[in-house]
């Protein structure tokens, strides 16, 4: 099985990440080549947290936190996906686009910007980048030839409301707009840094990411003897790849050193793994209505799953052990900067949907 390192190798090959304002003949040390360079209705926020969740202790108000930046991050979408020609494929993307949703992923990379140095304007196209694909890819595994579900963050899934057709050209549409929309709207940095974080990008969401996760968790649905070892390949690609991207692009955009974009992708990585943990966790011990989407899926159609190979103790503490070795990651920046990601950490950890 693959290690977990999605870009480990990248980071330790691109001396671009040496230098917060590289110069123009630092563009050759980049070892891989990039693919290719309204309603004003409000957009709900799940990203508040209640219960559990909020007995997180962190050194400043998370739940402010997670409020600004939701805000600016929904706006910034409301504002990047218009109605335009042809309006029924608009109308499919913004309709989960804007469907509500946690915005872990862009609050991790305005978060991973923000802790080298970076101000939050260099992050927000990224940010809507990685919630575009992130939205394509939930649009598509909801599709009956892949996972097959009806209810998505508490509504009808997309495919349901605008038929299949539309609903894989929807996510087809958000994935080209989201790198369409992170070459061109990303301002103030170095555009030898927006070059990388396209590729890397580009990368976590294709055959070396998302994509063979996803191929691999379709293989081995309903397989007996899936261990542990091909459970961690599935999420490490399927799940953590785009929320490490998500760190490692702000991290770039802001200006990281290696060494920076080295420890913030390890802390990602075991996020990311996280993730996907919790989620195992959460459909076994929540309610459709609670959790928005079908409860128990994993387990109706026999899906390999942590708390079934662990068993649910052990499933949490593993994902309580994941969370202590992701923030042992944040330890050498200041930690007032460092408080969003680690508080972030813990909220995945915590989350009750």
């Amino acid at each position: 099985m693959r290690s977990m390192n999605l870009v480990d190798a990248w980071v330790q090959n691109l001396s671009i990440l040496k230098h917060p304002y590289p110069s123009k003949s630092l563009l050759g040390s980049i070892r891989f080549q990039p693919l290719f360079l309204k309603s004003s209705r409000p957009i709900a926020i799940s990203a508040v947290l209640t219960g559990e969740e909020a007995r997180i202790s962190t050194p400043f108000n998370f739940n402010a936190y997670v409020l600004d930046k939701a805000n600016h991050v929904n706006r910034a979408l409301d504002d990047a996906v218009a109605v335009r020609n042809p309006p029924m494929i608009h109308e499919a993307m913004r309709y989960s686009l804007l469907a509500g949703g946690k915005r872990v992923r862009p609050m991790l990379c305005i978060a991973a910007c923000e802790i080298v140095g970076g101000p939050q304007s260099a992050a927000i196209p990224a940010a809507c980048a990685v919630e575009m694909i992130h939205t394509m890819s939930l649009i598509h595994d909801d599709l009956p030839c892949m996972d097959d579900d009806d209810l998505r963050r508490g509504k009808p899934t997309n495919h349901k409301v605008f038929g299949e057709d539309v609903a894989v050209l929807a996510g087809d549409a958000l994935l080209a707009f989201a790198f369409e929309f992170m070459a061109t709207a990303t301002v103030g940095v170095a555009p030898e840094r927006i070059l990388a974080a396209v590729g890397e990008l580009a990368k976590a969401i294709g055959t070396e990411g998302l994509v063979a996760g996803q191929v691999v968790d379709l293989n081995c649905t309903g397989e007996a003897n899936v261990g542990l070892d091909t459970l961690e390949f599935i999420h490490i690609h399927k799940t953590a790849a785009l929320l490490e991207a998500s760190v490692v692009l702000g991290a770039i955009l802001g200006g990281g050193s290696n060494d920076q974009v080295e420890k913030l992708s390890t802390f990602a990585r075991k996020i990311g793994l996280l993730f996907q943990v919790v989620d195992d966790i959460l459909d076994v011990t929540k309610s459709s209505e609670e959790l928005g989407k079908t409860a128990g899926k994993d387990l109706a159609v026999d899906k390999t799953t942590y708390p079934k190979l662990l068993g649910l103790d052990k499933a949490v503490e593993f994902a309580e052990k994941l969370n202590e070795e992701a923030k042992a990651q944040l330890s050498d920046f200041d930690p007032l900067k460092a408080a969003p990601l680690a508080a972030l950490a813990d909220y995945i950890v915590h989350r009750q949907n």
